[in-house]
């Protein structure tokens, strides 16, 4: 029995285009899904074809040119709108409709206006109605972490019988605890009758800041398929961050034992496009991407990463293909990690000529808030020119 595989589903282009403000056109949709399969996705979703022309067209145009990943379309569980899925995933190399309808009872009640019998029945029929017009189905029971157990293991048994491939469980909402998600999946994968064969994907939001953990857990207890999004954009607090579960997975190998085929030297590059093409900035405290996430500013760790990376760092910058600026240097850096640090920037300084340097920034970083290389390159310049000057002071006596 080999490594287990976890399937990646990114949903940067059609759950991450819903954070308020976000609205990719068709030739920006196109820039990311090319970056995504160069990354390794193995799904894009490339959006919601019924919810209009532009829509309709964005994703016709991944579907039509990306090849080597599947494509995936967003319909509810109506024939308008998975007719309109198939139309535009038709030249797609391999094409997966994700349908989609709610099966807890607040949305029922509320939303639906429908009974679970009803909304059962309405499951059944559209998976039906879609299965020869897609190499492949995914149903998503929406709010799945408030819904019934039973009523799930109900209907996710029935959907797979009508031709659902992909079973996912969506926490739609945030709403659920990482050891009570993970039990969820456990307990769909040991009593949906037909659950062999059929992939499990779950789906989680980020309200409690807990999609990631919740993802982790998800696959812990048997997910097969994973779904995120490239610096965690998505409705309202956003979705499972890509490069977070995928760097989780990766740096606690021991742990999980699972493998993906994500290129990881292609994270940053994916991270930084998705943000100039959202207009939203990436938190320099944001796991893996943000800037001071490889950046060491207090003395003591500046002190251990000069010795051993690893006494402070868990990964590796290069590992997710950023170039490595170690030292965020500031008022409680050692004197260490100004040294190596002008030593970077060109300058071999006596002990003297350290000392007096290191003073200098030390009365700079008490002022200023941010330090830049400039900052280091004035102070040492400065540093050099008082002891040029006392020398040549010293020749003239």
């Amino acid at each position: 029995m080999g490594v287990k595989r976890v399937i990646v589903f990114d949903t940067t282009l059609r759950d991450g285009e819903q954070t308020p403000g976000v609205n990719f056109n068709i030739n920006e949709k196109f820039e990311i899904a090319k970056q995504l399969a160069t990354l390794g996705v193995d799904v894009i979703e490339a959006g919601f074809p019924a919810a209009s022309n532009g829509d309709f067209e964005a994703v016709k145009n991944v579907a039509d040119k990306i090849k080597g990943v599947t494509i995936a379309g967003l319909a509810r569980a109506v024939k308008e709108d998975i007719d309109r899925a198939s139309n535009a995933l038709k030249n797609a190399e391999r094409s997966r409709l994700h349908v989609f309808i709610a099966t807890s009872d607040i949305h029922l009640k509320y939303k639906l206006k429908m009974s679970r019998e009803e909304t059962l029945k309405r499951a059944v029929e559209m998976v039906k109605y879609a299965r020869r017009k897609f190499d492949e189905i995914e149903f998503s029971a929406e709010d799945a972490s408030r819904t019934d157990w039973d009523f799930l293991v109900k209907v996710f048994s029935e959907v797979i019988e009508a031709g659902a491939n992909v079973i996912n469980i969506p926490d739609t909402v945030g709403y659920a605890m990482p050891r009570e998600f993970g039990e969820l999946v456990k307990y769909i994968k040991n009593n949906v009758p037909n659950i062999d064969g059929v992939i499990i994907s779950a789906h989680c939001h980020n309200d409690l800041g807990l999609a990631v953990a919740n993802s982790l857990s998800a696959i812990e207890n048997g997910a097969t398929q994973v779904e995120v999004a490239v610096n965690g954009i998505g409705e309202r607090a956003g979705n499972a961050a890509l490069e977070e579960v995928i760097m989780a997975l990766n740096t606690r190998k021991d742990y999980f034992g699972l493998v993906h085929g994500i290129n990881t030297k292609e994270i940053y590059n994916t991270s930084k496009l998705v943000s100039k093409l959202t207009g939203i900035d990436i938190p320099p405290n944001k796991a893996i991407i943000g800037a001071n996430a490889f950046r060491h500013q207090a003395g003591i760790h500046q002190h251990g990463i000069i010795n051993n990376r690893a006494t402070y760092e868990i990964m590796k910058p290069e590992d997710i293909g950023i170039n490595p600026d170690t030292f965020a240097l500031g008022k409680l850096s050692g004197r260490n990690a100004f040294e190596l640090k002008a030593k970077q920037l060109g300058y071999n300084l006596s002990p003297g000529e350290l000392n007096e340097a290191f003073r200098r920034f030390k009365d700079l970083a008490d002022r200023k808030k941010v330090i830049i290389d400039e900052d280091i390159r004035f102070v040492v310049e400065e540093t050099l020119e008082e002891f040029r000057s006392f020398k040549e002071g010293e020749a003239w006596a």
